[in-house]
C-alpha cells in the first residue's frame, strides 16, 4: 500500500499485485516513469530518452499525487524523482515508495547546496542515483547521456528490502592493525564507485582508524553532490573527508572526494602525494572516471597502493585496477552478494584485476590486512 495523505484526505491504492523488481532485465524496453513539476524539464526528459531504443518513457507526472497512479496504471521499472514539488515533495514521497513497494528511483535535482543535501537524504532512503538538472556549467548533452546511463543501472538494481539506516558495525578493524598503521605514512588507498557507491563508501569509510594512510576516492556523482556528500561523512567518520582541490596532499588519516565534472589524478611531489583536479573528456561516459585516478595511482604509488572497485554499473575502474596490480598494489573487488549493482567490480573481476574478492562489510579490514602485511 502507498498511504499518501494530503491534509484530511487519505489517498491509497494497493501495489501488491504489482511484480517484484530487480531481476536481471530482460530485452525488453526499460518503462521509465518522469516525476517533476516542471513541464520543461519533464520535456526534456522526455525528448532525450526517446533517442534510446532500450528505454521507453510510459509517462509523465507533475506531483507524486500523480505519480502514485501512474504507478498503478503503467508499473514502470525506474523512476526519475524531482525533490521540490508541490502537494508533496520528493523525499515524503520517497520514504512511502521506499516502505511500501520499492522502485529503482533517480533523484533529480538542480545544482543547490540545500538540495544537493536533499539529494543524500535521498540516497539514504533508498534512492539509487542523482543527476543535475541541465544548467549552467551541466549542459542538456551531458545529462542525456547520464540520464541514459543511469537508468540502466538503476533497472538493475535489487531492491528487496528497504536500505535505510542500519547500524555500523565495527567489527573489522583490530587494535593491531591500527597500531601498524602508524608504518603507513608512504602508502596509498584508491577507491573507485558509482551507482550505490554513496553508501557502500560510507560503510567502509566508517571502519578507517584515523591512523589509515590517505585516501584518495572518484564517486560518480555532479558537482556540488560531491561536496555535500563529502562534508556530510566528515561528519560521521573519525577520519577527515572533504571534496579535494588542486594540489591537496594525501595525508594520513584523510580521504579525498574527486569534485563532480573534474577527474582526480595522484602525483608524486618530492616525498609526498599530492592530486590534481583537471577537466577533460569523459571517460566511459564519466567525469570523475576511476580509472584516470587508478591509473594515476598504478604510476606513481605502484605497490605503495591498495585499490577498491565496488558497487557501480558499467566497466569504469577495470582497466585502471589491472594497471594498479600488474604494477605491484593490492587490488579488492566488492562481491555480488553485496553490491546494488555488480557492474564495475564484475568487469574488473574478469579482467584479472582484482586480487581479492570481498562482501562490503569485509573490505575494510582486507584494505587494513593489505597495508599492514605490505609494509
Amino acid at each position: 500500500m502507498i498511504d499518501l495523505q494530503q491534509g484530511s484526505l487519505p489517498l491509497t491504492y494497493n501495489l501488491d499485485s504489482l511484480q517484484t523488481r530487480g531481476s536481471i532485465r530482460q530485452m525488453t524496453p526499460i518503462k521509465v516513469l518522469i516525476v517533476d513539476d516542471s513541464a520543461i524539464v519533464r520535456k526534456i526528459f522526455s525528448q532525450e530518452l526517446s533517442k534510446h531504443r532500450d528505454i521507453v518513457v510510459v509517462g509523465t507526472a507533475p506531483d507524486p499525487f500523480v505519480a502514485r497512479d501512474k504507478i498503478v496504471a503503467l508499473n514502470p521499472d525506474v523512476i526519475t524523482l524531482d525533490i521540490e514539488m508541490p502537494r508533496m515533495d520528493g523525499l515524503s514521497f520517497l520514504r512511502k515508495l521506499m516502505k511500501y513497494h520499492p522502485i529503482p528511483t533517480i533523484i533529480v535535482s538542480s545544482l543547490t547546496p540545500a538540495n544537493s543535501e536533499m539529494a543524500l537524504e535521498a540516497m539514504e532512503y533508498g534512492a539509487v542515483e542523482v543527476l543535475a538538472k541541465p544548467g549552467g556549467s551541466y549542459s542538456v548533452g551531458d545529462m542525456s547521456i547520464q540520464l541514459a546511463d543511469k537508468i540502466r543501472a538503476a533497472a538493475h538494481v535489487r531492491l528487496a528490502q528497504p536500505r535505510l539506516q542500519t547500524a555500523p558495525q565495527r567489527r573489522s578493524v583490530t587494535p593491531e592493525m591500527t597500531h601498524a598503521l602508524k608504518l603507513t605514512t608512504h602508502k596509498v588507498i584508491a577507491m573507485g564507485a558509482s551507482t550505490g557507491g554513496t553508501e557502500a563508501l560510507k560503510s567502509v569509510l566508517l571502519e578507517m582508524p584515523p591512523t589509515c594512510p590517505g585516501i584518495v576516492i572518484v564517486q560518480h556523482m555532479p558537482p556540488r553532490f560531491t561536496t555535500a556528500f563529502a562534508a556530510r561523512l566528515n561528519t560521521l567518520c573519525r577520519i577527515e573527508v572533504r571534496e579535494a582541490a588542486d594540489g591537496d596532499s594525501v595525508l594520513p588519516g584523510t580521504a579525498l572526494i574527486a569534485p563532480g565534472n573534474y577527474h582526480m589524478l595522484l602525483k608524486r611531489v618530492g616525498g609526498t602525494y599530492q592530486v590534481e583536479i583537471k577537466s577533460g573528456p569523459l571517460v566511459f561516459h564519466q567525469r570523475p572516471s576511476v580509472d584516470v585516478l587508478f591509473q594515476s595511482v598504478a604510476r606513481y604509488a605502484a605497490g605503495n597502493a591498495v585499490g577498491v572497485i565496488m558497487t557501480g554499473m558499467g566497466r569504469d575502474g577495470a582497466s585502471g585496477l589491472l594497471e594498479m596490480r600488474k604494477a605491484g598494489a593490492h587490488t579488492i573487488a566488492q562481491d555480488e552478494a553485496s553490491c546494488v549493482v555488480f557492474g564495475m567490480p564484475k568487469e574488473a573481476i574478469k579482467a584479472g584485476a582484482a586480487e581479492t574478492i570481498a562482501a562490503l562489510h569485509d573490505i575494510p579490514s582486507e584494505v587494513l590486512k593489505a597495508l599492514t602485511l605490505g609494509k
